[in-house]
């Protein structure tokens, strides 16, 4: 085997070893609440998380290389060093990939997206110096750690409230459930939508537009697509609701209220899936993205270059094992290890996290979602009445939050002077 398929080759096993891990901690900690609220199954989450990470890591996953620097560096600074900027890739693929599994052991969810800007702030501090690092970067990611799960947390209990006090708390659950129902479907809709929609319409409308010379504005397939979604859910909730047979107890009505709004945290966590697949598989694969390019040009890729199918197959492939392999203790976490949740508290929990990052992403803030899910049932947590919080187990995340900037930091710089030391470049 000649030694450039080599090179390949290890590079794509260490990609691949970052989305395991990716797949075992970030897709596991957002289906952990769909999980630990009984909505789904494991075996359901792993089918549903399996087939839509995919789908959305291989199909709309291609605008991975800007996730890349996330502002921290400029790739461009290695114009006359591409080589250099090869082995400080290969440093954040295994800098993060051993700092994700070493959390995935201890069941801490972490942020993949963070640990990948305090590897790349790591390496470029020992190829470029501290001048080309963007320290004011660093601190608005630090400053997301204490903002993201205070918002989301806030959010998350109003939107508890407003449905224990609306549905649950109420004499006749089921009838007030019914009433509600076309507001769930729009609030869902509309809040996932603005995520996932972009995604898929912008290719389905490029379709249209050449080989059905269809002439209408992109917005308006996004609002056509949405305004169906709602009234097929809408409708879909109605009919399973007819259903069931009266009942003059209201324990049952509360508990057959919250099987119901199952189906809603289904379909939230059916579109965390989708956007997780296709927005943070970067994490994994766009450091091969610059290596491949890198080996095949001797040149620095642009944003705009084409990514690779067997590149996002291999990244989609390795989140999906890892889920499935690995992910457990970070979803038992999650789901069960905080509070008790049940289906209207985290669905409110997911819808809050989405809510969150579209905010953020609104004022170009980067968060993390895992943040943002574990801040929004901490706030569900806080707004219940009694001792639902478990105290112990939100001192060990924070505390994984804490470390992993400075930690993946340290340890990218290490490994980068040590791959200096080893090639020679």
């Amino acid at each position: 085997m000649s030694s450039a398929i080599f090179y390949i080759l290890f590079v794509s096993g260490l990609a691949f070893y970052l989305a395991w891990n990716l797949g075992a901690n970030d897709v596991a900690n957002a289906m952990g609440t769909s999980v630990g609220s009984k909505a789904i199954t494991l075996r359901q989450a792993l089918i549903i998380a399996g087939m839509l990470e995919f789908t959305g890591a291989v199909v709309f996953g291609h605008q991975v290389i800007n996730t890349l620097t996330q502002g921290v560096v400029d790739t461009q600074a290695f114009d006359n060093t591409p080589q250099t900027l090869s082995l400080g890739m290969m440093s954040v693929l295994i800098t993060c990939g051993l700092w994700l599994q070493v959390a995935t052991w201890q069941g801490w969810p972490v942020a993949s997206s963070h640990a990948t800007v305090g590897a790349l702030a790591g390496f470029s501090l020992v190829a470029l110096g501290t001048s080309d690092v963007q320290w004011s970067t660093l601190g608005v990611i630090s400053l997301s750690w204490l903002l993201t799960p205070v918002v989301s947390g806030a959010i998350a209990a109003l939107f508890y409230r407003l449905i224990w006090q609306g549905i649950l708390q109420s004499t006749h659950p089921l009838h007030q459930l019914n009433e509600w129902i076309p507001w769930l479907s729009t609030g869902l809709v509309s809040i996932f939508g603005v995520i996932v929609l972009p995604q898929v319409t912008h290719p389905v409308h490029e379709i249209l537009q050449t080989h059905w010379h269809w002439q209408f504005p992109e917005q308006d397939l996004a609002i056509a697509i949405g305004l169906a979604a709602i009234l097929i859910l809408t409708i879909w909730s109605w009919q399973r609701l007819a259903q069931i047979p009266p009942s003059s107890d209201p324990t049952t009505d509360h508990a057959v209220a919250e099987s119901q709004l199952a189906s809603f945290q289904v379909c939230s966590a059916c579109f965390v899936a989708f956007a997780h697949g296709s927005n943070d598989v970067g994490n994994a694969v766009a450091p091969l993205v610059v290596v491949s390019a890198i080996f095949a040009t001797q040149e620095i890729p642009t944003p705009e270059a084409a990514v690779p199918l067997w590149i996002m197959v291999l990244g989609g492939l390795g989140i999906v094992a890892g889920l499935a392999i690995s992910g457990k203790k970070v979803m038992t976490t999650v789901g069960e290890n905080i509070i008790s949740l049940q289906p209207s508290s985290g669905f409110c929990a997911e819808l809050a996290a989405a809510t969150t990052i579209l905010l953020a992403s609104r004022w170009g803030l980067p968060v993390s979602t895992t943040h943002a899910l574990v801040g929004g049932i901490i706030g569900i947590g806080l707004s219940q009445q009694g001792p639902t919080i478990q105290w112990t187990t939100l001192r060990q995340i924070a505390g994984a939050w804490g470390l992993t900037l400075p930690i993946c930091m340290g340890l990218g710089a290490l490994l980068f002077s040590g791959l200096q030391l080893l090639t020679g470049f």
